[in-house]
């Protein structure tokens, strides 16, 4: 086992697959002779050359009109997106071309491209440098979304990702990148967990508590303070987006009785109010009250100066649990 940051996880991830396949190459901006602006890729360059290492212009969709021309020739690229909101210009790309090649040539070509994009705030960055986009990628049929919490996850799942035949959104949430874990680098990747699973990171009983990303430790907190008064939240990180394992969701309600759903992302439109429907759908017998949500805001993401009051923190966590146990809450203050 080795202690490494999530960045270097990546890192180390990225190095693993670019010595398996020759045919894995990395593109973004600054990514290298610098190593990213995160220096996730630092350090690649030099070990592998500037032909599978490539610095781009600023222009995220010709990197993603690259990739698609450099995927049909067989090759596995790997885009960064330098940061969460300079994904846009690439949207055509990566939802008119990327995701339905495969569809439209009847299954003959692949496009085994992933994309990797730091998101979410919490780092006091300027305008278009924190966003949360992950809800339009979502409900774009024909790729895979996915979001690590921690180092392990970002170390085995880059590698699953490039590895698929499918394209990948890979989210980093880039508050974490400086946070350390253990990491077992010998494990054999066939044996690791399926990039589509949930995880339940805190076994509960009385709440179940939903999360991905930079949330994660956030909701692991809030179970481990629920304690002090006596309320078992059982945490599942959900790790990918799309498809969601709605069966580990399923099975955790159905004993709990009790959803609550926590995303840094808007509130309407968000992965939270799918998975809420989902889970009634599935499980409305079994829930002994309605699902909640605990988002950030419907507005633009805010100035750095406020992104504290935009970010579900353990306080708004908690307030939510309370409201689903229908306990004295900020909207109620009094038992329903």
């Amino acid at each position: 086992m080795t202690t490494l940051t999530m960045a270097k996880a990546i890192n180390a991830g990225l190095r693993k697959s670019m010595e398996a396949d020759k045919r894995v190459i990395l593109m973004g901006e600054d990514i290298g002779a610098l190593g990213g602006v995160y220096r996730v890729t630092d350090g690649l360059r030099q070990d592998f050359g500037r032909r599978r290492v490539m610095d781009t212009p600023l222009a995220e969709a010709g990197i993603l009109g690259t990739a698609v021309g450099l995927a049909y020739r067989g090759y596995r690229p790997v885009c960064e997106i330098q940061f969460d909101g300079f994904i846009y210009p690439a949207f055509d790309q990566i939802v008119s071309q990327v995701s339905r090649m495969h569809y439209r040539t009847r299954g003959a070509v692949s496009m085994p491209i992933t994309i990797r994009v730091p998101f979410g705030g919490g780092i006091g960055s300027a305008e278009h440098h924190s966003d949360s986009p992950e809800a339009y990628f979502t409900h774009t049929a024909g790729l895979r979304v996915i979001s690590v919490s921690n180092p392990q996850d970002a170390y085995t799942m880059i590698q699953q990702a490039i590895a698929c035949n499918d394209p990948v959104l890979y989210f980093e949430p880039k508050r974490r990148y400086h946070v350390k874990g253990e990491v077992d680098e010998s494990a054999p990747l066939d044996d690791a967990m399926p990039m589509s699973a949930a995880q339940i990171v805190a076994a509960g009983t009385d709440v179940t508590l939903v999360t991905y990303g930079s949330l994660v430790p956030t909701a692991r907190d809030a179970a481990i303070a629920a304690l002090d008064e006596g309320v078992s939240i059982e945490v599942i990180d959900l790790r990918s987006l799309s498809p969601i394992d709605f069966e580990t969701v399923e099975a955790s309600v159905r004993k709990t009785g009790r959803l609550v759903v926590t995303h840094e992302a808007a509130h309407s439109g968000g992965l939270g109010a799918e998975i809420a429907a989902s889970i009634t759908d599935r499980c409305f017998d079994y829930l002994e009250h309605a699902p909640v949500r605990i988002t950030g805001f419907d507005v633009p993401y805010p100035p750095s100066k406020l992104e504290s009051h935009h970010l579900p923190d353990l306080d708004r966590i908690l307030d939510g649990v309370d409201r689903a146990l229908a306990r004295p809450n900020s909207l109620s203050g009094v038992e329903d």
